[in-house]
């Protein structure tokens, strides 16, 4: 296994966490366990957009020394 796939592997769970965390917030209560495929691409899309959001402000923050 490389460097690659042991982050990879690492990160999963915590990315996990934050999709559902992001999905509550979001109104979208059990999402881990809904069938994506009867939700509006809408509904799909703003999870992983408030994803990618949260993410970067992470980073930013992290690269500020906060």
């Amino acid at each position: 296994m490389n460097l690659q796939q042991k982050m990879n592997v690492n990160a999963k769970p915590a990315l996990n966490n934050l999709k559902t965390e992001v999905a509550n917030e979001l109104g979208l209560s059990n999402y881990d366990q809904a069938d994506k495929g009867n939700m509006t691409a809408r509904q799909n899309g703003y999870v992983g957009g408030y994803m990618t959001k949260k993410l970067v402000e992470m980073a930013e923050q992290q690269l500020a020394g906060k």
